[in-house]
């Protein structure tokens, strides 16, 4: 025993109790403490059943990730965790694991190595360890199959969702749902089952026999479309199937070998940096928790249009009241049929209950006035992209709103403080970019201006975390984080259509790299005409001389807006599948004939390199002028905002795997080919390739 794990004892029954808050993790001195109360009770004659539980909220919410770090750093050996399970399940006396909260990846496989599990109506459980990168290490593809069945434990392993505990009991993982007090549940249950044999999950094999090769060939499918490029799906399924082919000794070993080549891939490495980095872009140097924040309990949105119905829509999610205003009633109609349809669709999905929705719509107050803005203590402005339209706007706000009420836009490219200037309080005014769909996408860029105050930031930091967002602080600049590096990513795109490589190429090319879509795709699905747009707002700042992307630009003029127009850079029939647009192919061939451009075959890998080692370059410039704060924040956007792929850890710690004199060689390469204009490489790639290190030795620094 030690202070993590105590044990006490209620007449015949023993206690055991996990004590190591917050979440009861499987630190170092965790298993130890249980495997040594369990041998304490087996040497007590007065004992004849053993009680595991969680102390606190929680039984045990899994592994202590940090140690996985540690392991594959060589700073500690890997835990062996499947032993120390053995002696709870070697225990002569029964054990009964009290499950409520979460028990989730190694809690779980604690849990399975009892004898009997009871647990909480309101608990979890699951393997989400491929959530990470990595499989279930000890015996828990070996156990799961034995309680759950086959199929249900693939799909646990594979997928990494939890369950809940009624399903838990359905399936086998455990024996009783406790309603109440789950450790007098769980004393009583120990007392009936005191004097019973002892059965072993490893002993239980009835589930595994007979099984449909199948199940392993569907969901070998099915992980190769959903999981692209990460091997750790695959991984959980050939563990599982391991257990139906091998005795359960063999089966762990041949976990064990799978597990350590999950944990020392990049794969893995990239999950569990983007794990703790959504930690680590909520830490803002110089706002510490002693900063004061505002009480948000009202809120108004204006415009109803996509993104201010779904920016309504998380504050009604989080219970917020909130006015949403336009300035035509058909155009707020509009709008409001939007929420209720994609409510609706929820509930029709068994997402929450119809009554859920009723209460969520009944917090949203629908007007073409500025009636209430007096009251609320923010307001999100969510117009289309023009300065003129945004200034006039806050101007009004400034007369209406009271002293501590919030000003927030919701640009996605234009300056904070010249939106202030409109305002008598830049103090107060900053900038909520949410991405779309605003309801659905985890990403908020919290836009601080020159006179942003610290407790508007605290506030609007801590109000991401209220709106279940993942809130990121960035700059003031054009495009801020995600959008400025997305620029020059869409411009090589374009770019390389001019000179002779196909929409669908570099679709695919940026697909299987693993982003959710290609950039000429995801242009398409955003609308031609909102980069058009932004594009002639800002027109005056253009350098002239240097190249620009235009075969977007002569869509536009031909209306051709992409899958609402039916056409863009590609066609799209009635069910929006795209299908090659001959009239981009012609745009981009006058292009090049009235630019002087030769036209060529484009490899695959200077598709790649082009779009990547451009959003890469700008990302260190960011970096440099401080618009954004550590390379985790510019990943994190990336990851929660733009459709990079999880796995690839975002875009530079991508270009650490890669290597940043091999990055950089090749911007210069690029360079010699397109000019400094385009490609001038950022001196903190120099420096960084110049000094042997990486973007994550420069976060350290930072």
């Amino acid at each position: 025993m030690n202070d993590l794990v105590k044990l006490t004892q209620q007449n015949e029954i023993a206690i055991i109790t996990i004590d190591n808050p917050p979440v009861n993790a499987l630190s170092p001195g965790v298993p130890e403490g249980i495997v040594a109360s369990v041998e304490a009770a087996n040497a007590d004659p007065t004992i004849k059943a053993i009680v595991l539980i969680g102390g606190g909220t929680t039984f045990i919410s899994g592994a202590d990730i940090r140690e996985f770090g540690k392991m594959t750093s060589g700073e500690k050996p890997r835990i062996a965790l499947t032993p120390k399970l053995l002696i709870i399940e070697d225990s002569a006396k029964p054990v009964v694991v009290a499950i409520h909260g979460q028990a989730l990846g190694g809690g779980l496989e604690t849990a399975m190595a009892g004898h009997y599990r009871v647990i909480a109506d309101t608990a979890q459980v699951g393997q989400p360890e491929v959530k990470l990168g990595i499989i279930p290490g000890a015996a828990g593809t070996q156990r799961l199959p034995r309680l759950a069945g086959v199929a249900k434990a693939v799909e646990m392993c594979a997928v990494g969702d939890p369950i809940s505990a009624k399903e838990a009991v359905a399936l086998g993982i455990a024996d009783r749902l406790i309603e109440g007090d789950i450790l007098a549940g769980a004393i009583a249950f120990a007392r009936e089952i005191a004097d019973k044999p002892v059965v072993r999950t490893r002993d239980r094999n009835e589930k595994l026999a007979g099984v449909d090769p199948a199940v392993f060939a569907t969901a070998r499918d099915t992980a190769r479309k959903t999981k692209r490029g990460q091997p750790a799906a695959l991984a959980a399924i050939d563990a599982v199937e391991a257990a139906t082919k091998l005795s359960f000794e063999e089966g762990c070993e041949f976990e064990g070998q799978l597990f350590n080549e999950c944990l020392f891939s990049i794969e893995s490495k990239a999950l569990i940096y983007a794990f703790f980095g959504e930690r680590t872009v909520a830490k803002i140097p110089g706002i510490g928790k002693e900063t004061a924040t505002y009480e948000i309990k009202s809120a108004a949105v204006i415009g109803a249009g996509t993104m201010g119905g779904g920016i309504a829509m998380n504050y009604a999610n989080a219970g917020i009241p909130v006015i949403i205003k336009e300035t035509a009633q058909d155009a707020l109609d509009r709008g409001l049929a939007v929420i209720r349809k994609n409510y609706a669709n929820s509930v029709a999905k068994g997402r929450f209950s119809q009554a859920v929705m009723d209460q969520r719509m009944a917090l949203i107050t629908p007007q073409l006035t500025y009636d209430g803005f007096e009251q609320v203590d923010i307001v999100v402005e969510a117009v289309f992209e023009g300065m003129a339209l945004k200034k006039e706007i806050f101007g009004t706000l400034d007369t209406i709103a009271k002293p501590s009420c919030i000003l927030a836009s919701n640009t996605s490219t234009l300056n904070i403080d010249d939106i202030a200037s409109a305002t008598k309080r830049p103090q107060m005014v900053i900038g909520h970019h949410f991405f779309s769909p605003a309801n659905v996408m985890r990403l908020l860029e919290v836009v601080r201006g020159k006179d942003t105050s610290k407790e508007v930031i605290a506030t609007s930091m801590a109000l991401g975390k209220k709106l279940k967002k993942v809130a990121v602080l960035a700059g003031n600049c054009r495009g801020f984080i995600g959008n400025r590096m997305l620029h020059p990513y869409f411009r090589e795109s374009q770019f390389l259509i001019e000179e002779g490589a196909t929409v669908e190429e570099v679709n695919k090319t940026l697909y299987d790299f693993g982003w959710a879509m290609g950039p000429l795709a995801v242009s398409d699905l955003a609308g031609l005409d909102v980069g058009w747009r932004i594009r002639k707002e800002f027109r005056h700042l253009e350098k002239p001389g240097v190249r620009v992307p235009l075969v977007a630009d002569l869509l536009c003029e031909n209306g051709r807006f992409g899958q609402k127009a039916g056409c863009g850079f590609s066609k799209y029939d009635e069910n929006r599948r795209p299908v090659p647009n001959p009239e981009t192919a012609a745009f981009a061939e006058q292009v090049a004939r009235e630019g002087g451009i030769e036209r060529r075959s484009i490899s695959k890998d200077e598709i790649l390199d082009r779009c990547m080692y451009a959003l890469i370059n700008e990302g260190a410039k960011l970096l440099e002028e401080g618009i954004a704060l550590r390379p985790v924040d510019i990943d994190i956007v990336y990851l929660n905002g733009y459709g990079f792929p999880a796995w690839r850890g975002g875009p530079m710690f991508y270009a650490d795997t890669v290597g940043l004199k091999k990055v950089l060689a090749r911007i210069e390469e690029f360079e010699a080919q397109h000019g400094s204009d385009l490609w001038s490489p950022a001196p903190l790639i120099k420096r960084l390739a110049a000094e042997g290190k990486t973007f994550s030795s420069y976060e350290t620094q930072a």
